[in-house]
């Protein structure tokens, strides 16, 4: 019952690690956002990428052994790579990204909008969470890595920065 061959184990082992990976690469790609702003669309592919991935992961190994050592897995390199992160700033930057200026003195900065993919009505929503009516009392607004946006009004003094400035993409 919780017998694998070593080429079994190490199968599941290095197939585990290559989907993982590629499943990591592929979100880091899709671009930023919060569990929250999740839509449907968003929900229905991730239920289908894990479906997707369970038979690549353990082959066709289907005992309950081999669904442990993928779960463990897992668990093990996400631990592993979060603690890499804190240790890394390259690794960091690249698994979370960085922070984008998408507001800068009341202007849009429109390629950043594009490349992130955020539209005026969802920037717009999120400056009114704010309190801010109009882009032109934007002093900044910042789409942070965990897919949140940062508004500072015009005239505020921010106290406090998570990343420093040179991290922010302003070009």
């Amino acid at each position: 019952m919780f017998t694998l061959s070593l080429s079994t184990f190490f199968g599941i082992l290095l197939r585990t690690v290559l989907v993982y990976l590629a499943i990591l690469v592929g979100l880091r790609l899709s671009g930023k956002r919060e569990i929250g702003q999740m839509t449907v669309f968003d929900l229905v592919v991730l239920l289908l990428i894990s479906n997707a991935v369970q038979n690549a992961m353990v082959g066709p190994d289907t005992s309950l052994t081999g669904g442990i050592l993928a779960a463990v897995v897992l668990l093990v390199l996400n631990a592993l790579i979060a603690r890499l992160r804190l240790s890394s700033p390259l690794l960091r930057r690249w698994v979370e990204g960085t922070p984008t200026v998408l507001v800068l003195h009341g202007e849009v900065i429109p390629q950043h909008m594009r490349r992130e993919g955020i539209d005026e009505e969802s920037l717009l929503a999120a400056l009114r969470e704010h309190g801010v009516a109009e882009i032109s009392a934007v002093e900044m607004a910042v789409l942070e890595i965990d897919g949140s946006i940062s508004v500072v009004p015009v005239g505020e003094a921010t106290t406090r920065v998570k990343k420093p400035l040179k991290f922010l993409r302003h070009q």
